[in-house]
């Protein structure tokens, strides 16, 4: 049965004077999946092992359904969690069999599952990762993808309360992480067990997570759906670290009118006036009554069209799209995606306009 994660003021630490992790906060709902992500040495793994029990925090609690495993005075160790874990690298028995490393859970002692019922859950879970017939195979016959899915059915096996994955997809080539990745996704929408994962990949994060918890640093910066996260930033850092993005000047007066760049743009109360024209800005972005801020402009924001104001420096072509980058007049550079027809090329003019909906802005520094 799946349960709620809720991990308040979590920090972890090994003896520096930075935390690992500092006083982390989340909650994951019961039959979700949630994303940590952030680059590298960010703390996510950390706190991913944590969950497991394999780190034990310097402060704060977790909860997994209505049992707290770490907290002040409080340590269940791992074995006892119920939670299931997937490594980046599979780390399967290499001299048992597919079935023998699935079913390697569930013959812990005091287990109760007979051998009857093993060899069925283990058919079931088979079953489950599209891998039935297999079970008489070493993992050396298998594909880098397929003991992956053999380490997913391995952790399954025991029914944990909380699956967690600590980059399962980093050890595989580019074509295959996109293949096993979608039917991971498959996977774990289809037994609905509480999810947690670990990945660095902005792309993985989106796909599977029905929220990401975004970290920097040891600190959970901002969580938040795919979607969120992705057109209201919590900070410019955020908003280049979940996909491209522009970052563009723009003035707003005191008192929330955008003074005109150009004599042909009309700038109403609520925009920004930039070099791609007015842009409007979403009512709850930062700036106060600040002038001068940074606007976010995503490359599918930046609309071409004929005319002079802009250069084409480079052309990526990727068939389903196209991406520019492009020197305005001032001889700032900004990015456009936009789709393959007109197929434009490097040393063309074309003029720029912002054609999107309401837009995250931050004060400018000075």
């Amino acid at each position: 049965m799946s349960v709620d994660v809720e991990i308040e003021g979590v920090s972890v630490s090994y003896g520096t004077d930075t935390p690992a992790v500092h006083e982390a906060g989340l909650h994951v709902p019961a039959g979700s999946t949630i994303a940590l992500l952030g680059p590298s040495g960010c703390g996510k793994t950390s706190l991913l092992r944590a969950i497991a029990g394999l780190e034990r925090p310097t402060a704060g609690t977790i909860t997994i359904g209505d049992e707290t495993v770490s907290g002040p005075g409080t340590w269940v160790p791992p074995q006892r969690r119920h939670v299931g874990m997937v490594f980046q690298d599979g780390a399967l028995f290499p001299h048992l069999t597919v079935a023998e490393n699935i079913a390697f859970g569930l013959r812990a002692p005091g287990s109760p599952v007979r051998a009857r019922e093993r060899s069925a859950r283990v058919a079931d879970l088979l079953d489950l990762v599209d891998l039935a017939g297999a079970g008489d195979r070493l993992p050396e016959t298998l594909s880098g993808g397929q003991q992956q899915r053999v380490a997913l059915a391995r952790s399954l096996a025991p029914w944990p309360r909380v699956l967690l994955l600590d980059e399962p997809f980093s050890a595989l080539d580019a074509s295959l992480r996109v293949q096993v990745r979608s039917e991971v996704g498959r996977i774990l929408r289809e037994i609905g067990v509480t999810t947690v994962f670990v990945t660095h990949d902005q792309d993985e994060a989106f796909v599977l997570g029905d929220e990401v918890a975004v970290m920097r640093g040891g600190r959970v910066v901002q969580v938040g759906t795919p979607d969120e996260l992705y057109r209201t930033p919590a900070t410019p850092w955020v908003a280049s670290f979940v996909g491209e993005a522009n970052f563009v000047p723009g003035l707003v007066d005191a008192a929330g009118d955008a003074p005109s760049v150009h004599e042909d743009d009309a700038v109403d109360d609520g925009d920004a006036a930039t070099a791609l024209g007015p842009v409007p800005l979403d009512p709850t972005a930062p700036v106060g009554d600040t002038a001068s801020v940074t606007v976010l402009v995503r490359p599918e924001q930046v609309a071409l069209r004929d005319g002079d104001c802009a250069e084409i420096v480079d052309v990526e072509y990727y068939g389903h799209d196209v991406r520019y980058e492009l020197r305005l007049a001032d001889g700032s550079t900004v990015a456009a995606r936009t789709g393959p027809e007109p197929l434009r090329h490097r040393g063309d003019r074309v003029c720029v306009r912002f054609a999107g909906t309401p837009t995250e802005a931050w004060p400018r520094p000075h």
